[in-house]
């Protein structure tokens, strides 16, 4: 099968002629996939800084949407045919930049109706990484006052977007041309993050106590938006770059792991149009290397997804790995 990976650690993305997946196990699904997220995330994975399971020669990705073509004997509650997606590590088989996967069932959810491939493609890690910040690492409450640094960046928009659903003030930081669009995901005041002077004016709108809660969506970011932040008030991480604790302050280092009940928390807001999510950049399976590359760069407008070919199902069908 068609795949997008490397040959060896920190090699060149490239496109690979894999094996096809194994049948299924018990409690896997294989998937025929349709699309398929890219994020800076999977740069970490190409160098071998991450392990997420398989070793090279592999396919690159760890976020899926496609349908599924085959089950385990002990899967249940999903179906042959069923439109899904999901953060499945650790990989089963192979990374999800390749025309079919095998992942553990229990990582993939029902895609909404109406959702485009793409759009499900980009979904599980912002998503899940915006809703693990905000109920796990602040606990935010309803009435609180949040700052969300980098908030014109998709993770950034899913994280305003859900604290506003929460019931807190969103204060955030962003770009000129992103003003209007994280305005409407829910910020009550944005602020332009290439003011040096930005966390000052962030204290200036909290009367000058400072926020609740913040999350940091900037890589290098933390050390300004803690100055944001209130005595005692509490603050998270993307980026992996925490601060040091000052002035009683609580900081998590969050990383996204993969959650199926949450995820479907999120579908279900993202199927109602309660979330909204648009795709920056869409290539073709070989186009990969770029793909990453825009990924990286971080200026799409949007996250980046790859439209991966549909391979030959009747194959699979003459072998005999439905169940």
């Amino acid at each position: 099968m068609r795949a997008a990976g490397v040959r060896e650690s920190a090699g060149q993305v490239e496109l690979l002629d894999l094996p096809d997946p194994h049948s299924p196990g018990p409690d896997e699904v294989l998937i025929e996939v349709e699309a398929a997220g890219v994020g800076n995330w999977d740069d970490i994975v190409r160098t071998g800084v991450w392990n997420v399971g398989p070793t090279p020669p592999m396919a690159l990705g760890v976020e899926v949407a496609g349908t599924v073509i085959a089950i385990g004997s002990q899967v249940t509650g999903l179906r042959q045919g069923d439109e899904v997606l999901g953060h499945p590590l650790p990989l089963r088989d192979q990374g999800c930049w390749a025309e079919r996967v095998v992942v553990d069932a229990g990582l993939v959810v029902r895609k909404p109706l109406g959702v485009s491939w793409e759009v499900a493609a980009a979904f599980p890690v912002p998503a899940l990484t915006a809703k693990q910040v905000l109920a796990e690492s602040l606990k935010l409450a309803e009435g609180e006052t949040l700052l969300v640094h980098g908030a014109g960046g998709t993770t950034g928009g899913l994280i305003v977007q859900l604290a506003a659903l929460r019931g807190a003030r969103v204060i955030a930081t962003a770009g000129p041309s992103s003003v209007a669009r994280v305005a409407k995901a829910g910020a009550a005041e944005v602020v332009d993050y290439h003011d040096s002077g930005w966390p000052d004016r962030v204290r200036e709108l909290t009367g000058g106590a400072g926020v609740d809660a913040a999350v940091n969506a900037v890589r290098g970011g933390s050390a300004d938006t803690i100055l944001a932040v209130q005595e005692g008030g509490r603050m998270a991480t993307i980026t992996g770059d925490p601060p040091a604790a000052d002035r009683g302050i609580s900081v998590a280092d969050v990383y996204v792991r993969p959650d199926a009940t949450q995820l479907a928390e999120l579908c279900a807001l993202l199927g109602d149009g309660r979330l909204t999510l648009s795709v920056g950049s869409a290539l073709p399976l070989a186009e990969a290397a770029t793909a990453l590359e825009r990924a990286i760069a971080g200026a799409n407008g949007g996250p980046v997804v790859l439209q991966v070919k549909p391979g030959r199902l009747s194959e699979f069908v003459k072998s005999g790995l439905e169940r």
